[in-house]
């Protein structure tokens, strides 16, 4: 096993060095990193950005929000919790879990933490999720993440991510404070995140291969960096792949109710149908139109409407209000 220790923080970076090392440093030996980010919210494959999470309460905490490569669910981290990846060879054609887990599984062990796979991709104790895995193929090699929440903020994780609109977010908190867990919970002993790190990472290693650690090269850094850009930080890696949606939202404004129907494909709205009992000196037409081809996330809206001249034509409504509650 090679061993390539972490330091950045940033997650577009840490999921670009997954892919040089997944697609063009391709190592014989399996590679196994250990790492975290400031707060991120990373979205599955497959998921709905604008299903998935608060975005208004995103911006306002400054959280980083990225696609991964793999499948599963949405994942709020911080620099609370801990990321592992393992990457080998492709060997299988389909998805496997338990290799992977089973030395995570047996380096908590060693901690006195009594944890188990729950048969599907979470890791629990006493019946509480405290890990969430998920696996892809890129090109010759597989590649396995998974989350660890040691000491994550969990009134964030709860408001970062939707909860049905009838719900109190304090009961929201409480039911998911049952279902999840911190390590830290279960220690024997109090630690830092720091020091949690360097017990797993030794235990997973073990004695044997505590040598066997690879540094990249000044080069290998900036084509990770370039790597990061152009698969994960950039618009058509985060909004432009959510599947065709349609949407229906009402936002109340001071100027009056307006009731949005949207169809949105590849990250852009191809249909709009705006209706209510607001007022204003356009056409109910106009209005529509304005929305159409417009990218749909906040500053893309904000940015369009104004330019297509929807700002005071709203009586008592502004452009930014309308974009703030949409997206």
């Amino acid at each position: 096993m090679v061993y390539i220790d972490l330091e950045s923080t940033d997650v577009y970076e840490n999921f670009g060095l997954e892919y040089y090392l997944a697609e063009e440093k391709k190592l014989e030996d399996t590679v196994f990193l250990f790492w975290r980010t400031t707060p991120t919210l990373m979205l599955g494959k497959y998921q709905n950005l604008a299903e998935e999470v608060n975005l208004p309460y995103a911006r306002e905490q400054k959280m980083n929000l990225v696609r991964r490569m793999s499948g599963g669910g949405t994942i709020y981290t911080d620099l609370g919790g801990w990321q592992f990846t393992f990457i080998d060879r492709y060997k299988e054609e389909g998805i496997e879990f338990k290799k992977y887990l089973s030395p995570v599984l047996d380096a908590l062990a060693k901690l006195s933490v009594k944890a188990e796979f729950n048969g599907r991709n979470d890791l629990c104790i006493e019946g509480r999720k405290f890990s969430g895995n998920a696996q892809y193929h890129l090109g010759e090699s597989i590649v396995h993440h998974g989350s660890l929440l040691f000491s994550t903020d969990i009134e964030k994780m709860v408001n970062s991510t939707r909860v049905d609109e009838y719900k109190i977010i304090s009961k929201s908190i409480q039911s998911v404070r049952e279902r999840v867990c911190n390590i830290s919970e279960h220690l024997q002993e109090k630690i830092s995140p720091e020091d949690f790190k360097e017990l797993m990472v030794s235990a997973i290693l073990g004695e044997e291969n505590k040598a066997n650690r690879l540094e990249l090269s000044k080069e290998e850094i900036l084509r990770v960096k370039e790597l990061a850009k152009t698969h994960f930080q950039n618009w058509d890696s985060l909004y432009g792949k959510n599947p065709k949606f349609n949407m229906e939202k009402i936002g109340r404004f001071p100027g009056g109710k307006m009731h949005f129907a949207l169809e949105i494909q590849k990250g852009r709205i191809q249909e709009a149908s705006i209706s209510g009992d607001f007022f204003s000196t356009l056409d109910p037409e106009e209005i529509s139109k304005a929305f159409v081809g417009l990218a749909f996330d906040r500053d893309s809206l904000l940015k369009g409407l104004r330019e297509r001249g929807l700002e005071g034509k709203l009586y008592r409504i502004s452009v930014a209000e309308i974009a703030d509650m949409l997206a």
